[in-house]
């Protein structure tokens, strides 16, 4: 049976537009098709997911949802408020002098604090096979050898799974291998300083765990050996459901710590299971698939290309916020108040290793929600005369919302108070020379500028080290740094150029010059380079300090090298950033602590910096209950580093991010990354709006394909006719 050339082509346009109204680029399966799935996506591939060991936001994204401390902050309230997680309420240290007697609240002479954690009963661990048990109560998987891992990849490959209660041994647990010396915890040092026993603790397990590996070099000794034979002083399991936290002195911070994943349970029974042979080859460990109490479980690791979390069937539920700030309840964040949260079943986190391909996705409805790059910046915002932003009409056309706010972070540009041009050291003459030198730096770098060219605008100008959010921090008049700022009118406006050249004659550099050698002044910023445009930022520093007629000169090392420098102190300026680990003044006072400078005590002041009036204040300040007193001496201790100027106070970045309009509950964490479990999804809606978006265009494909079977027809026509003659 033969068909025309015309019938043919009808035939398969119908074909084609027959899938008009199917989805072609879904990146997903399609049985996901319409799931309560929150599609999420990550970068950097996670290091560490133990708890003890992890210590940054691409790892934090993770272990969050799955570990839970004693404490967490509440999900709305602003500033940043501590509430229970497990615990039964927020623990009140109990004070003691050095004879043991307990004092009254807000005595002086305290020795030691003792914090008292009771946890809820009935709270449970997610399935996992370190738990599993046959009928006779005998651990299942405990006992194993390599060869009964021959088709184990993950937890859920063991046939059998089990749980169990969460007991306060589990937190003493944990607290123990912050101390072991394979884990290399990164707090352990500044924990040692406070915890009671833990720095002894931690000697004894080290000189133990020599002592083992050379008796056995053919096999180490696990950490639940060394764990399960000693004890820390300052940490007792009281009951069940209690354990005790003894802390020397006075140390109001130490609360905060109780709310980060470093003191989250630990089941030993997890180490037991993930210490045994064969197991670490296969990636079977606490770094790969943790064990937790939380909303969510990791059930697949592949941190190359994805990683799924799934809702811990065991978690006890836990209930949305009934209360937050004032415009909460009208931006309809406490609409599901009171409700049993995790609302979404699975979150799907897919690497993407580049930006254009995330932010199609993004757009074509194939993630819920995204930050925004520099290069789509201007696609996605606008910014109003009064620096106001607000979404572009495209995004507000797709009912995208826009949420920002302020990092407790600060990024700035450090000077070594060791070296002996820009530092604080010799005669009172010289440093006084290198203060006004670092002054007239500090107003020739114009961090409003760098804010509008390299971060979009997503930034607050740095005025001292607190951020916005954090105690301590003023705002109005009282927030601007007199020294770099002065006020015209009702404005503040950065000090002019020429005032910065009257400091640099006065510091001895009239034109950049030293008066008396003639020489010219030549600055060295150590750097590693910066990554993707990072020599455009290296351009326009050196800019700016040719506006005073420094030359700025650039070493660049690689990270560990540049580490290494700043360890030994042997650098003259330098760029660092400092997150917040808890929303106190103090978590960023101490960087600029005398008794905490980096190349001489190891400590987190990598400036150096060293000030008597300012390490006494900070002593005073650190261990204070927040109020007006405390406020006072902030505002002095903030005075005495605006003069000094140990960092040019660079800045604060403010995180824009996008969701769409089919995710709800939505509001940024500074501190906790563990809001995932009180967002709300709108599947259907989701699936509407990427089939709107995705309609596939095939009438291209089609008129190509008609052109192509109109052009055939000639020659086939002739080869018919030869056929025909032929016959």
């Amino acid at each position: 049976m033969r068909i025309s050339g015309s019938l043919l082509c009808v035939a398969i346009c119908a074909f084609l537009l027959s899938g008009c109204g199917k989805v072609w680029n879904n990146p997903y399966p399609a049985e996901q098709s319409g799931k309560n799935i929150l599609y999420s996506s990550f970068s950097e591939r996670p290091k560490h997911l133990d708890p003890a060991q992890a210590y940054t936001v691409d790892e934090y994204d993770f272990i969050w949802q799955v570990y839970e401390p004693p404490l967490q902050y509440h999900y709305l309230k602003r500033p940043y408020t501590l509430i229970p997680a497990t615990a039964a309420e927020i623990p009140r240290p109990r004070s003691y002098d050095s004879n043991g007697k307990e004092l009254a609240p807000g005595a002086r002479g305290v020795a030691y604090s003792v914090y008292e954690i009771r946890i809820k009963p009935g709270i449970k661990y997610q399935p996992h096979p370190a738990f599993a048990q046959d009928e006779a109560g005998r651990n299942l998987y405990l006992h194993l050898t390599p060869g009964d891992l021959r088709d184990k990849f993950k937890p859920a490959d063991f046939p059998q799974s089990g749980s169990r209660e969460l007991v306060a041994d589990d937190y003493v647990y944990q607290i123990k291998r912050l101390a072991h010396p394979r884990i290399h915890s990164p707090i352990l040092g500044h924990m040692s300083d406070y915890i009671v026993g833990l720095k002894e603790y931690a000697a004894l397990l080290e000189k133990e765990d020599k002592a083992l590996q050379a008796d056995r070099p053919e096999r180490s000794p696990t950490v639940w050996d060394s764990l399960s034979r000693h004890e820390i002083a300052g940490v007792e399991t009281v009951d069940r459901y209690t354990y005790r936290i003894k802390v020397r002195g006075k140390y109001p911070q130490f609360i905060y710590w109780l709310a980060m994943p470093f003191f989250a349970p630990v089941p030993p029974e997890a180490d037991r299971f993930y210490a045994q042979d064969g197991m670490a080859e296969k990636n079977l460990s606490l770094d790969w698939y943790p064990v937790g109490t939380g909303p969510y479980m990791l059930v697949e690791n592949n941190p190359n290309a994805r990683m799924v979390l799934a809702r811990n069937p065991n978690f006890r539920g836990e209930p949305y916020p009934v209360a937050g700030e004032t415009e909460d309840a009208a931006a309809g964040l406490l609409a599901d108040a009171g409700k049993a949260a995790p609302f979404i079943d699975t979150i799907v986190f897919t690497r993407e290793k580049e930006g254009i391909p995330y932010w199609s996705k993004f757009m074509q409805g194939y993630y819920d929600q995204s930050g925004i790059s520099n290069d789509n910046f201007d696609n996605a915002v606008r910014v109003s005369m009064e620096g106001e932003a607000g979404l572009s009409p495209e995004m507000e056309g797709r009912g995208i919302r826009l949420k920002t706010s302020v990092a407790t972070s600060v990024y700035y540009l450090s000077f070594n108070w060791l070296d002996s041009v820009v530092g604080g050291q010799g005669e009172a003459a010289q440093q006084e020379r290198a203060r006004k030198l670092r002054q007239a730096i500090s107003i020739a770098v114009d961090n409003e500028e760098f804010i509008s060219i390299f971060a979009n605008g997503r930034g607050v100008a740095g005025q001292g080290p607190i951020p916005p959010g954090i105690f301590g921090f003023r705002g109005g008049d009282d927030n601007f740094n007199p020294v770099v700022y002065e006020k015209s009118g009702a404005a503040w406006q950065r000090r002019s150029v020429a005032q910065a050249k009257a400091l640099m004659a006065a510091a001895g550099y009239p034109n950049g010059r030293d008066a008396k050698t003639g020489e010219p002044l030549v600055l060295y910023l150590d750097t590693t380079g910066g990554g993707p445009g990072g020599k455009a930022r290296l351009d326009w520093y050196r800019k700016q300090f040719q506006k005073i007629d420094i030359q700025l000169e650039f070493r660049t090392s690689d990270w560990n090298r540049f580490q290494e420098k700043i360890r030994k102190g042997n650098t003259q300026l330098f760029f660092l950033g400092w997150n917040a680990d808890y929303p106190d003044p103090e978590n960023f006072m101490f960087l600029l602590h005398g008794p905490q400078g980096a190349a001489k005590l190891g400590g987190e002041n990598k400036a150096n910096y060293a000030n008597p009036e300012f390490d006494r204040l900070f002593e005073q300040m650190k261990n204070m209950e927040s109020g007006a007193e405390r406020q006072a001496i902030i505002d002095r201790m903030v005075a005495v580093l605006r003069q000094d100027a140990p960092w040019v106070w660079g800045y604060h970045p403010k995180d824009y991010s996008l969701y769409h309009a089919w995710l709800a509950n939505v509001k940024p964490n500074q501190m906790a990354r563990n809001g995932l479990k009180f967002y709300r999804l709108d599947p259907a809606q989701r699936e509407a709006r990427r089939a709107e978006w995705n309609r596939p265009v095939v009438w291209p494909v089609v008129l190509i394909f008609v052109l192509l079977v109109l052009s055939t027809l000639p020659a086939l026509r002739t080869w018919r006719a030869r056929e025909r003659a032929r016959a």
